[in-house]
């Protein structure tokens, strides 16, 4: 069993990174965005010295590989891959979708979590996760106006996305806002690692969905019009 992890994620507002070293877990979160990427490199070296373990120590790095922001997954990502290339150590990969289902199945309990982030341009990205048929359920991302969003029946909504697009998202269901924590890749890391899902540095790329940053001045009008 892998007992000496890094995890970090930055692809929403908060950036957060965590630490175990056998039974010690260490958490820290910050501001994400355009923050993160001075501020991911000095607490990922202040957590690991304070666990006491050395990067080239460590038996995997997992971080957000996305969708989400894409400033911050290119952070996570350009970060892992370069520490994991310094110390020789393989990186784990984490849908951040799956880590916001985690993380309500951690806090609030729910077995069956549509996770949904806000993924600007009046769209979300979604997947739906039943933790009742097994550990690290896959599934595929999607990208959708929040009105085109289903919830599958008997499951919980979680995410960042109800203060944006509240009203325009499906009314059914139990509601847990939630982000993507690296506390939730650590949980999801044992599964991970067991089905083989690390890979070299060189191999890590981040999840985008969307092949698209910013809307036109038109669609932004358009899309306003629309609501």
């Amino acid at each position: 069993m892998m007992v000496r992890l890094l995890a970090f994620d930055t692809s929403t507002e908060r950036l957060s990174v965590a630490v175990r070293h056998g039974d010690l877990l260490l958490e820290r979160d910050g501001e994400g965005g355009a923050q993160a990427s001075s501020t991911l490199i000095p607490l990922i070296q202040s957590l690991l010295a304070e666990a006491g373990v050395a990067l080239r120590e460590l038996d995997a790095i997992a971080f957000g590989r996305g969708p989400g922001s894409f400033t911050g997954l290119r952070t996570a990502c350009s970060v892992a891959q370069g520490l994991g290339f310094g110390a020789g150590v393989p990186l784990l990969p984490v849908d951040t979708l799956l880590a916001v289902a985690e993380e309500a199945r951690h806090q609030a309990g729910a077995q069956k979590v549509l996770a949904v982030l806000d993924a600007r341009m009046e769209q979300v990205y979604s997947a739906a996760y039943d933790f009742s048929a097994g550990p690290a359920p896959e599934a595929e991302p999607q990208l959708t106006a929040p009105e085109e969003l289903r919830l599958p029946p008997g499951y919980a909504m979680a995410g960042n996305a109800f203060a944006a697009y509240g009203e325009r998202l499906p009314a059914a269901g139990a509601r847990h806002p939630a982000l993507p924590t690296a506390g939730a890749l650590l949980r999801l890391a044992p599964a991970l690692l067991a089905a083989g899902r690390t890979v070299s540095p060189a191999d890590a790329w981040p999840l985008y969905v969307r092949d698209k940053v910013a809307q036109t001045t038109a669609e932004r009008a358009a899309a306003k019009q629309a609501t």
